[in-house]
C-alpha cells in the first residue's frame, strides 16, 4: 500500500510540526515521527528561543553575537535573515497559545535570560522547560488539524529519487517507511518532501539527546546525492549532569547565565582561566575547559553551582532541572551539581539555502539535520530553536510558491521489494557495531582530537561501514539496523571532514594544528558524493 499526500514531513519536532502547521490550511500533510512526537530533541529542550524582544537590544546586536560565536564561518545574510524573522515567529507561537514566562517585576513583559555567547537578554523561555511547551502547543494543533495525517513508531528507510528509478529528471519523490509496530515497509509518494529529523549526537557515547538522534535526515540526503557541510563541527554541551541513572541530563546553560559557577572538585573557581567571559564564554570554550581540568586532575566531573542564590528563585527559575537533580539526591539549592560535557548540537548538516531548500529538486531540509549558514564553526546558544521556527516559515513559503507554478507530473513508486532477504539470526552484531561505533567516536573523534586519533576512526569506520552494508543487503531492515546503518555513515562523513580542515576553529579542536589559520579565508568543509546517487564510501571535497 502506497500513501500519497501534497507534502511528506519526516520528523516531529519543532521544525516539522511548525512547517506542517503552515501548509496544513491549504495542501495535504503526510507527518513522519520515528517515535511519539515527545520523543524528539526539541521536547527536551530546556534554555528558550533567541531573539530580540528587549527595549535595549538591537537585531546588529544578534547579528554581531552570532558572528562572533561563529568562528568567521557564519553566512551574514543567512544570519541577518534569521535574526530579522525571530520576533514574528515568537509571535506565531503565542498566537498559537504558548505561555512563555513572565518577568516578576513587569507582569506585561516576558521574562529574557541571558545565555553564553549573548551580549543581552534576548533568549525567552517557558521556566526551564522551552521545548516542551513548543512540543506540546504545536502537537495539540497537529493532532487535532483534519489536513495533517500522523504516523508515530514510523522510520524513514530511504528517500526515493528519479535517479533511483531510471527516470530523466532526478528529483525526490518521496520516501520508504519502516511501520515500526507493523513491521512492514510502505511507500510515501509526495510532491515535496521536508526531512527535519534532527542532528547526529547519538554518534558519541555520551550525549544530551534523545536516542532517535541518529542523523537519519543526513544520511538519506546524502544517500540521495546532496552535499553535506562542516561535519566536523559538533557541540558538546558543558554541563550535563553526572550520574549513573540520568543518562546524560542536560542542565541548561541559563544557569550560568543567571550567576552559577563552575568549580574544580576543591572548590575553586577556573573558568577565568580560560577565557574573560568566564561561565559567559562560547559553549566550545566551556566545553574544552571542562575536559582539560577534568585529564588534568583525573577527575570524573566537575561541579556546577549556583547555591549563592535564594532557593526560591532557583525552584522558580529552575523546577525542571531543580526537580531532577533532587531526584538523583542533588539539592542544586544548597549544594553544587556534578556535570561533565555531552555530545549536544551537529552544526553541520545538509546543505540548503534561505528557503530550505536542497540540492535534489522536491527535497527540503530545516533544522538540526540542516546547514544553512547560521551557526558557522559553533552554534551560539538559543539559535537552534530559532532556525527552526524561521526556517520552517521559509520553506513552507517556498513550497507554497512551487505548487502555485504547478506541480510535477505524479510518478508511479514501485514497493519495497524484499523478496530476496531473510530474518536476521544475528542481531548481535548490530548491536556489537553499534556500541564500538559510539565508543571510537567518542575517544578519537570527541572534544580534542588529533590526526592519529581520526587516521585510527577513519579505519574503522571502513571496516564497520563495509559489515553494515552487506548486512543491509541480506537481511530485513529493522529499526536498529537503519539507524546503525546512518550513524555509521554519518560518522564517515564527520572524520572525514575532521580531517580536511588543517587549523582549530571553533568546536574542531586538533592537537596538530592548535591554532586558527587566518593566513587564508575561512572556508566551509563540503563534502559531495561522487556521484548522483551517493554511496556510503564514496565522497569528494569540494572546492
Amino acid at each position: 500500500m502506497q500513501i500519497t499526500s501534497d507534502v511528506l514531513v519526516i520528523g516531529g519536532g519543532a521544525a516539522g510540526l511548525s512547517l506542517a502547521l503552515r501548509l496544513a490550511d491549504d495542501y495535504s500533510v503526510s507527518l513522519i515521527a520515528k517515535g511519539i512526537l515527545k520523543e524528539g530533541s526539541t521536547f527536551y529542550a530546556q534554555g528558550g528561543v533567541a531573539a530580540v524582544l528587549g527595549p535595549d537590544d538591537t537585531l546588529e546586536s544578534h547579528i554581531e553575537d552570532t558572528l562572533e560565536a561563529g568562528g568567521g564561518l557564519c553566512d551574514e545574510q543567512v544570519v541577518r535573515f534569521t535574526v530579522q524573522h525571530g520576533a514574528e515567529n515568537i509571535q506565531w507561537l503565542i498566537d498559537k497559545g504558548l505561555a512563555f514566562t513572565r518577568d516578576d517585576k513587569q507582569p506585561d513583559e516576558y521574562h529574557l535570560t541571558r545565555e553564553g555567547g549573548h551580549s543581552h537578554r534576548r533568549v525567552i523561555h517557558a521556566t526551564d522547560a522551552t521545548g516542551k511547551a513548543i512540543e506540546t502547543t504545536l502537537e495539540k494543533e497537529v493532532r487535532r488539524h483534519p489536513n495533517i495525517a500522523l504516523y508515530e513508531n514510523h522510520i524513514a528507510v530511504d528517500l526515493i529519487t528519479g535517479a533511483k528509478l531510471g527516470l530523466e529528471h532526478n528529483r525526490c519523490l518521496g520516501a520508504y517507511v519502516l511501520d515500526r509496530a507493523a513491521d512492514k515497509v510502505q511507500g510515501f509518494r509526495a510532491n515535496q518532501t521536508v526531512l527535519a529529523t534532527g542532528g547526529a549526537s547519538k554518534v558519541y557515547l555520551y550525549t544530551s539527546n534523545p536516542d532517535t538522534s541518529t542523523g537519519d535526515g543526513i544520511a538519506m540526503a546524502w544517500r540521495a546525492g546532496c552535499r553535506v557541510a562542516n561535519m566536523e563541527f559538533n557541540q558538546f554541551h558543558p554541563t550535563c549532569l553526572y550520574h549513573p541513572h540520568a543518562k546524560s541530563f542536560l542542565i541548561t546553560e541559563a544557569i550560568r547565565g543567571e550567576g552559577g559557577k563552575l568549580k574544580l572538585p576543591d572548590g575553586s573557581t577556573f573558568m577565568e582561566r580560560f577565557d574573560s567571559r568566564a561561565e559567559l564564554a562560547p559553549r566550545d570554550i566551556v566545553a574544552r575547559a571542562i575536559d582539560h581540568e577534568m585529564k588534568r586532575l583525573g577527575a570524573d566531573c566537575l561541579y556546577l553551582d549556583i547555591s549563592h542564590k535564594p532557593a526560591d528563585f532557583i525552584r522558580q527559575h529552575f523546577p525542571t532541572v531543580y526537580q531532577r537533580c533532587l531526584d538523583f539526591g542533588y539539592d542544586m539549592a544548597r549544594e553544587p551539581i556534578p556535570v561533565v560535557p555531552a555530545a549536544h548540537y551537529t552544526c553541520g548538516g545538509i546543505m540548503t539555502d534561505l528557503n530550505g531548500k536542497t540540492d535534489l529538486d522536491g527535497l527540503y531540509a530545516i533544522g538540526e539535520t540542516a546547514f544553512t549558514g547560521l551557526h558557522g564553526a559553533n552554534r551560539m546558544a538559543s539559535n537552534s530553536l530559532l532556525e527552526c521556527l524561521v526556517f520552517a516559515q521559509a520553506a513552507s513559503q517556498h513550497i507554497r510558491q512551487q505548487k502555485a507554478e504547478g506541480e510535477p507530473q505524479k510518478v508511479d513508486i514501485p514497493d519495497w521489494d524484499e523478496s530476496r532477504v531473510t530474518d536476521s539470526d544475528e542481531e548481535v552484531v548490530v548491536t556489537h557495531n553499534w556500541d564500538e561505533l559510539r565508543r571510537f567516536m567518542w575517544d578519537y573523534v570527541g572534544i580534542v582530537r588529533s590526526n592519529k586519533r581520526l587516521q585510527r576512526a577513519e579505519h574503522r569506520v571502513q571496516l564497520l561501514l563495509s559489515e553494515i552494508d552487506e548486512y543491509y543487503g541480506n537481511f530485513r531492515v529493522t529499526n536498529d539496523l537503519l539507524e546503525l546503518r546512518n550513524l555509521a555513515l554519518v560518522s564517515s562523513l564527520i572524520i572525514r571532514s575532521a580531517m580536511s580542515r588543517h587549523e582549530s576553529r571553533g568546536l574542531h579542536y586538533n592537537i596538530d594544528y592548535p591554532e586558527r589559520n587566518d593566513s587564508q579565508p575561512p572556508h566551509n568543509t563540503i563534502l559531495q558524493p561522487t556521484h548522483s546517487i551517493g554511496a556510503t564510501s564514496s565522497m569528494a571535497l569540494a572546492e
